[in-house]
This record gives structure tokens, C-alpha cells and sequence, in this order.
């Protein structure tokens, strides 16, 4: 007896598309997952490695800081030795004049005048003293006129004293002038004998 499918072809069908299509569903979401997995492993792996170029050039600005820190530490150690340099050097040529100064001082200090304060900045010298009287005063400061090492005489201020006597204060200021002349080389014993024997 011949048997007869009584089930509809189209539901059938429609049957297998749906299973068709879930099938495709399923093998799309698959490759997606894949895909999405390997994009995330590779951005990972790009992250890692510049988090580790950004370590690496951090640890480098560091060591760069700590260079710079050290060279501006030496550059201050250097500009300071350099200004002690200069002031030792300043005094070790100001030493003879200083000298010379001094004695001119005393050599242009007429009777009657005594000082009570002398400072030098530069090559201005303030002179503070007391005088006997004007006519003194008057006398220094043409001594110091007159004298080869200083220049410009200034009188500042003259007091009167204040117990009532006749002598006075005063404040004055001078200019150095640089006078020192190189001392003569000294002559050879032998230079000397040739001299003598050519006079003879």
C-alpha cells in the first residue's frame, strides 16, 4: 500500500530556513566573538607596549632633570669659586695702592686736622675728621688737590661742634688716581761688572 506525506512542504521548508538561519546567526556571532578577541589582544598589546615607551622616556626625563640639576648645581659652584676668584685677585692688585693711599693720606694731613673715618668704594674715598678750624679744612683739601694720587676734592659737610669750641667736623670725598708705576728690573751682577769694565 503506497504510504502518502500528509505534512505540508511549506512548512517544511519554512523550517529549514529558520534552522539556516540560526545556523548563520551562530557562525556570524562566532566570527565576531573571534574577531572582536583579536582586535582586543592586539590594542592590548599596543597599550602594553606604549605604557612601557612611556615608562621608558619618563625614567629617561628623570635621569635628564637630574643631569640638569647637577649641571646648574656646578655652574652656581663655578660662578661662586669665579667671584672669589675675583675679589682675591681684586685685593692682591689693589693691595699696593692701598698702601700708596694711606701714606699720601697721611703725607696731605696738615696740623690741626685729624681723621676719624676713612672708606674707599671704588676709587672714591669718604673722609670723615675733625679740624681745628675752617682755614684747615681748606688746607686739606688743597693738599689733596695738589697731591699726584688723588683727584676732585668734595667737601660734603662741615659741623660745628657741639661743646662750643672752635673745632669742626667735616665730611669729604676724593677720587684715586692710579699712580704706580712699575718698579725698574733689577740688573744682572754680571750687567753690572760689563758696565764698569766699558766705563774703566
Amino acid at each position: 500500500m503506497t504510504s502518502i506525506n500528509l505534512r505540508p512542504w511549506r512548512e517544511e521548508r519554512r523550517q529549514k530556513q529558520q534552522l539556516d538561519f540560526m545556523i548563520m546567526l551562530a557562525v556570524a556571532a562566532a566570527l565576531a566573538v573571534v574577531v572582536f578577541v583579536l582586535w582586543n589582544g592586539a590594542v592590548g598589546g599596543q597599550v602594553t607596549n606604549q605604557q612601557e615607551r612611556n615608562r621608558y622616556i619618563e625614567r629617561e626625563l628623570a635621569q635628564l632633570d637630574q643631569q640638569i640639576k647637577e649641571i646648574s648645581e656646578l655652574e652656581s659652584r663655578r660662578a661662586e669659586l669665579v667671584s672669589r676668584m675675583n675679589v682675591i685677585q681684586n685685593l692682591q692688585n689693589s693691595r699696593p695702592f692701598i698702601v700708596y693711599i694711606f701714606d699720601q693720606l697721611v703725607r696731605t694731613l696738615p696740623d690741626g686736622v685729624y681723621y676719624t673715618s676713612i672708606e674707599r668704594k671704588g676709587t672714591e674715598i669718604t673722609i670723615q675728621g675733625i679740624a681745628d678750624s675752617n682755614n684747615r679744612i681748606s688746607a686739606l683739601m688743597r693738599n689733596l688737590n695738589e697731591s699726584d694720587w688723588f683727584r676732585d676734592p668734595d667737601l660734603r659737610t662741615v659741623t660745628a661742634a657741639a661743646d662750643g669750641s672752635q673745632s669742626n667736623s667735616f665730611v669729604l670725598t676724593v677720587r684715586q688716581e692710579n699712580k704706580l708705576s712699575p718698579e725698574p728690573a733689577p740688573v744682572e751682577p754680571a750687567a753690572q761688572d760689563a758696565g764698569r769694565r766699558a766705563r774703566r
